[in-house]
């Protein structure tokens, strides 16, 4: 099985990569690691950690996308909720809630969710953001926990992933066929 090391980025897009460049950037303090561009887009890259970066696309037509509170129930076509950034301590989120609040934007109360402790906001691009800070001795990650009162079959199979629902590999691609064709990103070397 694949080995992963983290999310190497979440892309998300922006129409105004200056005002996206001073609140990632700027206001919470992620260094701007890469940027790429043409005519049309740019893509722009910010580290969150040793593995994981998230990153933007500006696209001239975007549209800001209406806000949209963190965890409500949609309708209709959507592709996702709000992404969660760790942060070592309660420490933390104090300092981001003080620092978000005095430059004008809407912060959540701290929020106790067992494991974790969470403040919510909105980029300027309405992308709802949690920001997340591990609750001592509480690592679902190490001692996992199932509490939904109602859970599926599938998820009662249990943690680990399960084999035997999909088709096995039968002939992996041989080394030689192996190619790594030239993207976007070459001009970064």
């Amino acid at each position: 099985m694949a080995k992963y090391t983290g999310i190497n980025h979440l892309a998300m897009a922006t129409r105004d990569m200056d005002t996206t460049i001073r609140f990632w950037r700027d206001l919470l303090g992620l260094r701007l690691v890469a940027g790429l561009g043409g005519p049309k887009y740019r893509h722009y890259f910010f580290e969150l950690s040793e593995y994981d970066m998230i990153a933007f696309f500006e696209w001239p037509d975007v549209e800001k996308m209406p806000e949209k509170d963190h965890g409500m129930p949609v309708r209709g076509s959507f592709i996702f909720d709000h992404v969660s950034l760790g942060v070592e301590s309660d420490d933390d989120l104090w300092e981001l809630k003080d620092k978000l609040e005095t430059a004008g934007f809407w912060v959540s109360e701290v929020i106790d969710h067992g494991f974790i402790h969470s403040i919510y906001a909105f980029d300027p691009n309405n992308i709802p953001i949690e920001f997340s800070a591990p609750v001592a001795g509480l690592d679902i990650r190490k001692s996992p926990k199932m509490k939904d009162k109602n859970p599926t079959a599938i998820a009662e199979e249990g943690v680990a992933p399960q084999a035997g629902h999909w088709p096995e590999v039968k002939k992996a691609t041989p080394l030689e066929d192996r190619t790594i064709y030239p993207g976007e990103g070459m001009a970064l070397i």
